[in-house]
């Protein structure tokens, strides 16, 4: 008899397309050369202009996220309205559902060419941050891994992402059309951010409480990878809106007092 704690349900034998999680590696491996070496090739020449290029590349992502932020939330709510939170948190029929089960598949697959964001980024010679490329490696790499597991949490942690990745790249959309934006907007996408991980910390809590029961099929590995992901980017995330909404609001008061 399997040990509930290490198995998933057998909802995992039903044929799932899946991303062959091995490659998850070689595009990692590929992306962090190409962006170091991007940079060093970019170091002696003009940055680029590329703003049609990333209107267009960013009103894809966004058009991408809503739409898949919208199917996925559907299906949440009608869990969380029918069967309640926890069924929400445990449930796995997110993968096989008819139409869930594409918008998982597609969420999975994104992750690869999300990794052009940091194209732009270098190109253009805009300052990189280890939030950004550390934040694209390791989220490719545990969404390929963990979808052939089908884990519980599943539901929670992509219709977050897709949600957002909407006001995200809309932002950026804007931004790179040359509107103005209003900055609270660009507050509010970061607390969203922060909210995110907090939320997948308490999830990876939450399955690992239920797990021994059997009814919230995952792995204890798996757990313990997602909560430290979910860990550093909080830290991440807090820290970045400290630096750059909280502390420059300090140093402006500060400067404007001394004159």
């Amino acid at each position: 008899r399997d040990d509930p704690v290490r198995a998933v349900q057998p909802v995992t034998h039903i044929f799932q397309p899946r991303p062959h999680s091995s490659h998850s590696f070689v595009f990692c491996a590929l992306y962090a050369a190409l962006v170091f070496a991007g940079q060093n090739y970019m170091r002696p020449r003009p940055k680029l202009n590329l703003r049609r290029p990333l209107v267009l590349w960013s009103l894809s992502l966004a058009l991408f996220s809503i739409i898949g932020s919208v199917r996925t939330g559907s299906y949440m709510f009608h869990v969380l309205s029918s069967s309640g939170f926890r069924q929400s948190v445990c449930d796995q029929s997110f993968y096989i559902g008819p139409v869930s089960k594409f918008w998982a598949y597609a969420f999975v697959l994104s992750k690869a060419p999300e990794l052009g964001d940091t194209a732009f980024i270098v190109l253009r010679k805009q300052k990189l941050l280890f939030l950004h490329w550390y934040h694209h490696i390791t989220v490719l790499l545990y969404s390929w891994f963990s979808y052939k597991d089908l884990v519980a949490g599943g539901g929670w942690f992509m219709t977050m992402n897709y949600t957002v990745h909407a006001l995200m790249y809309s932002y950026y959309a804007a931004r790179a059309a040359g509107l103005r934006v209003p900055r609270p907007f660009a507050v509010l996408i970061t607390s969203a951010q922060i909210t995110q991980m907090a939320m997948g910390l308490t999830v990876c809590v939450l399955v690992y409480g239920w797990m021994p029961q059997g009814d919230c099929p995952s792995r204890v590995d798996n757990i313990v990878w997602a909560s430290l992901m979910y860990l550093s980017y909080l830290l991440l995330f807090s820290n970045f809106f400290y630096q750059t909404y909280l502390r420059r609001r300090d140093d402006d008061a500060r400067t404007h007092k001394s004159e």
